[in-house]
């Protein structure tokens, strides 16, 4: 069950129109220039094709994308409050809650702090209890039905996916993460299953432990973290929130 939560929740440079003179003394002999001119549609410009083609102009960075203005952060604001307020009741509509979600997904905040703030600086890291969970474009989505915890360990770069059932037991898996940009991907290597008051039967789940976690392995894209609460997007593209919790005792 927990490894169907995670499924679950499973962007180029623009070539300048011109190239500068120098570049455009470099062009081929005119004769080979004239038959590149009968091969293209008119009004293309030569000059932009030589520019797109160019080393120089392609190790150019993307501009950085202009942060949010006033109005966006007023709407993720009141957006994370009705999260925080469905994270307390469960009381708050889905309509609402989907709404709140796509308001945050599209504001592009800053991520910078996201992953210290996720999961602390020092092991264990800290424990995000799992609310709502969203398929798709948020066309619907549901409060999860039982107790499911994540914790992220930024310090260790260790994850933990738990269900927990009370009495009658628990499945966790736990396994290594990576953190770029704001990607956190990760790798399970062993599972622990505990039934009753017996002791949790642990399990390995092989592979090499040594390999970086990638966007070829399960993955979440964060787009909100704070003390309280966290959005996130998963590799299958469903989206969810959790809200910040104790350590579910086993």
């Amino acid at each position: 069950m927990a490894s169907s939560s995670a499924s679950l929740l499973h962007s180029s440079a623009l070539a300048p129109a011109f190239s500068p003179p120098d570049l455009r003394r470099r062009l081929p002999p005119p004769q080979l220039d004239l038959r590149s001119r009968r091969r293209r549609a008119p009004g293309v410009s030569l000059a932009a094709s030589s520019s797109a083609a160019s080393p120089e102009v392609e190790k150019q960075p993307s501009p950085s994308p202009a942060p949010p203005d006033e109005s966006t952060l007023s709407a993720v604001a009141e957006s994370v409050k009705v999260l925080k307020q469905a994270a307390k009741t469960r009381k708050v509509p889905a309509a609402e809650l989907l709404s709140a979600l796509a308001t945050i997904k599209k504001a592009k905040l800053d991520t910078s702090a996201f992953f210290e703030t996720l999961g602390g600086t020092e092991s264990p890291g800290r424990t995000w209890m799992l609310i709502f969970t969203a398929q798709g474009r948020l066309e619907k989505g549901s409060y999860f039905p039982v107790t499911a915890v994540q914790r992220f360990d930024a310090a260790g770069q260790r994850i933990e996916n738990g269900v927990y059932l009370g009495p009658v037991g628990s499945l966790t898996f736990e396994g290594r993460l990576s953190w770029k940009k704001k990607i956190l991907a990760f790798v399970f290597e062993r599972v622990r299953v505990k039934v009753g008051p017996l002791g949790p039967l642990e399990i390995g789940l092989g592979g090499d432990t040594s390999r970086e976690p990638s966007t070829k392995d399960p993955f979440f894209v964060w787009f909100y973290v704070d003390e309280e609460i966290a959005v996130a997007q998963g590799k299958g593209g469903g989206t969810a929130f959790w809200c910040r919790c104790k350590r579910v005792p086993v």
